[in-house]
């Protein structure tokens, strides 16, 4: 059965003054999933969107929107929260999103509308006639994204949307991203904060170095890893120790190793007859962050690492 694809991108290259910024750049994004597109800063993330959504062309490669070869015939079918956030402070929140949706063709009296109705729908009515100045930074990107998806756009691109954000206002916009999904709307979004990826979406895309280390599922990542076996036994040694892998490791009185390619079976027999005495046995399947470290390399996820704590002291 074939899917219906929202994007999808062939061979992308970009260069800035000679400079690669992507390089062969392959993504099919399904209609009505949540897909993100995981990296760190500088890996080409925001190129790679830009490029999908026409704003910036490809000096190699072809992609297509929503059935457009060129993206720019979709935009009004698009909602777009750049990198760079920017509202203008003394308009009120209110007709700030009514204002966004104006610019893709939304009639500004059903733009306050729904601008009221969004406000109300995220428990923040209190803030409808309230000016952009007097917003803290979360809250003013927060009235953005509403001002994204005031005019009710098939798609929805979010560059790094939860840089910055507080706590309190990252659960909101996850909220906000799976009810829009629920709806059919397709959502693609940029970030370097794998956690972020992980709870959300359904297909990644890997990018470092201007290029897609993986595509696919994020169970298919975590595949890239075999699940780990923690052991605990009341015997400190005898025959069973045999069966154990050669990679086992004691760590706080646990015995740890990948599962092994026979499964579980045969391990719990050689315990169970040699006296082990098994007291705790999990099988933990590997997170997105060991499959991102196993496929972008530890100094891509140090580099996301230090960005997120960056933020995290910024958001504090």
């Amino acid at each position: 059965m074939s899917v219906s694809l929202a994007i999808e991108a062939k061979g992308l290259f970009k260069s800035f003054d000679g400079k690669p910024a992507v390089r062969g750049i392959d993504i099919a994004v399904p209609e009505g999933s949540i897909y993100g597109i995981l990296g760190p800063n500088g890996a080409g993330k925001t190129t790679t969107l830009r490029m999908l959504l026409g704003i910036i062309e490809p000096d190699e490669g072809r992609r297509s929107l929503l059935g457009h070869e060129r993206p720019l015939e979709a935009a009004k079918i698009v909602g777009y929260l750049p990198e760079e956030r920017g509202l203008y402070p003394a308009m009120t929140t209110r007709e700030a999103i009514a204002f966004m949706g104006a610019l893709r063709g939304l009639p500004l009296e059903i733009g306050r509308k729904r601008a009221t109705i969004l406000l109300e729908q995220n428990g923040l009515r209190d803030y409808v006639d309230k000016p952009i100045k007097s917003l803290s930074k979360g809250m003013a990107q927060t009235i953005q994204l509403f001002g994204t998806i005031v005019h009710q756009p098939r798609l929805i691109v979010l560059d790094e949307p939860f840089s910055g954000l507080d706590p309190i206002n990252q659960g909101r916009l996850e909220h906000l991203i799976r009810d829009e999904a629920a709806s059919g709307t397709t959502v693609i979004f940029s970030t370097h904060v794998i956690h972020h990826a992980e709870r959300l979406c359904e297909r990644i895309a890997i990018i470092a170095d201007g290029q897609v280390r993986f595509e696919g599922l994020v169970s298919e990542a975590r595949d890239r890893l075999r699940p780990q076996v923690r052991l605990k036994t009341r015997s400190a040694d005898g025959p069973w120790r045999r069966a154990l892998p050669a990679d086992t490791r004691l760590i706080d009185g646990f015995w740890q190793f990948e599962l092994p390619a026979g499964g579980i079976e045969p391990l719990l027999k050689a315990l169970l007859d040699g006296g082990a005495g098994i007291e705790e046995l999990s099988i933990e399947r590997s997170g997105l962050h060991d499959a991102f470290v196993a496929i972008a390399g530890e100094q891509a996820a140090k580099q996301m690492e230090a960005a997120e704590r960056a933020e995290l002291g910024e958001a504090a």
